[in-house]
């Protein structure tokens, strides 16, 4: 018979993506998802606990240092990470330099990876970007946009996780969105808030239906250790 009171705990840490900033609570994703965890969790008897401590406007750099409470306290058997979006975005003041290098982030995301196998994290689920909309005016100091910016950065996304070995699953979130919409610009913006970055409610359908069907996948392996 299984543990009813053993706890199989699942965090989301991320950034306004994953926190999801701009629409009610009960739209966003993570929300839909945690709902659909705690069903998985009543039918196999098992409780599973759902964490988002996301934050808006988190690099990989801020997220580590905020980790060791927000995640390494907790002891998650299950991490998804989702960072990127302000990574690769340039500020007029930074001259020509993202937020966070392409190196450093590469370096950030396999740290968080590495702490979170020290704190019993059994397998990681790490997340690509959707395209913005952002595809036409410049980024300051830089001769392309933010969208050429973001493909990159998801590029080195799918790096670290098949680097991560086999406690690693990508969902390759860019992926799916352009196999959706065909990357035609307006098919890509009916799914953003009017700020053609944060997700609006069929933005959050779209996530819903690629992540939680992997995830679920991924709990399942592991739930009835």
């Amino acid at each position: 018979m299984m543990n009813e009171t053993k706890e199989f705990r699942v965090f989301f840490f991320g950034d306004s993506i994953c926190f999801g900033q701009g629409v009610s609570p009960h739209l966003s994703w993570v929300t839909r998802i945690a709902e659909a965890l705690a069903l998985l969790g009543k039918a196999r008897r098992r409780l599973i606990t759902v964490q988002n401590p996301s934050v808006n406007g988190n690099t990989t750099r801020q997220a580590l240092e905020r980790m060791a409470y927000d995640i390494q306290a907790h002891e998650p058997d299950v991490l998804l990470l989702q960072f990127g979006m302000n990574d690769c975005n340039y500020w007029e003041t930074d001259r020509g330099h993202p937020r966070v290098s392409p190196k450093a982030f590469v370096a950030n995301l396999e740290e968080i990876l590495e702490r979170g196998w020290c704190c019993g994290v059994r397998h990681a689920l790490m997340l690509t970007n959707h395209p913005s909309g952002r595809t036409e005016k410049n980024l300051p100091c830089v001769d392309f946009a933010y969208e050429d910016s973001n493909r990159r950065y998801n590029t080195l996304i799918r790096e670290v996780a098949f680097g991560g070995g086999s406690r690693v699953t990508l969902v390759d979130v860019e992926a799916a969105i352009i196999a959706n919409t065909g990357q035609r610009v307006e098919a890509v913006r009916s799914l953003l808030l009017d700020d053609l970055v944060h997700l609006g409610p069929r933005g959050h359908d779209l996530y819903v239906e690629t992540v939680e069907p992997i995830i679920r996948d991924v709990i399942i392996r592991y739930l009835d250790d």
